[in-house]
């Protein structure tokens, strides 16, 4: 009976757990050199991106994460960021629009470190995150009001994210947390009525999100 006993406990899976989570927060972003062509024009521009956190649609992203027993973690993470070219550079490139702002979406499937009940009596544990995957933002692009108008979702390239943060339990199966967040992304946007657009986008962000395991 011990041995069938012991034969189980071996076979039986470590103990593990998954959460969902839900974030808002505010998000930057620094310059990016943009290249291409658009309505038949050459552009070769330092954009000013704004990132309007709190404007409609807002910032907000969401994961989910398996973890293990070990403190590691595997998961997706889905973040609504967004990027609108200031004023004076619509005005500089003669543009209508150019934002991507519905918003510029990043897809990542991830890996998680966490430490558990490390300060505060045992409440708060820090974690870190990298991930790599897609960018798929909504793209909104126009020369003048007569030229052709891009916009829509497109997938245009890679994408990176590191992050990391601390997290309090506030039940045992809930918890909040905030984290400092990098997202880099390569993108090459197709126009339409011909050219194509490329920029890398970063964003800084800091998130303020709560959990639930189960």
């Amino acid at each position: 009976m011990s041995t069938v006993a012991g034969l189980v406990i071996l076979a039986s899976p470590a103990v593990a757990e998954m959460e969902v989570s839900f974030y808002l927060g505010t998000q930057s972003l620094p310059h990016s050199r943009l290249q291409g062509d658009i309505a038949g024009r050459p552009v070769d521009h330092l954009i000013t991106w704004e990132g309007r956190s709190f404007d409609p649609p807002p910032y907000y992203g969401a994961k989910a994460v398996f973890w293990r027993e070990s403190g590691w973690g595997y998961g997706l993470e889905f973040t609504h960021a967004k990027a609108y070219a200031s004023d004076a550079d619509l005005v500089t490139l003669d543009l209508e629009s150019l934002e991507f702002t519905d918003g510029h979406n990043i897809i990542t499937a991830n890996v998680h470190r966490r430490w558990e009940d490390q300060w505060w009596n045992g409440r708060l544990s820090p974690f870190v995150t990298a991930g790599v995957g897609v960018a798929l933002p909504h793209v909104d692009i126009q020369a003048g009001p007569s030229d052709p108008h891009t916009f829509g979702y497109q997938l245009t390239g890679p994408a990176v994210r590191l992050g990391a943060g601390v997290s309090m339990a506030l039940t045992e199966k809930v918890s909040a947390y905030t984290e400092y967040q990098f997202t880099f992304s390569d993108n090459k946007v197709e126009l339409e009525g011909g050219g194509t657009l490329n920029t890398n986008i970063k964003t800084n962000a800091l998130n303020f999100g709560l959990s639930y395991s189960f």
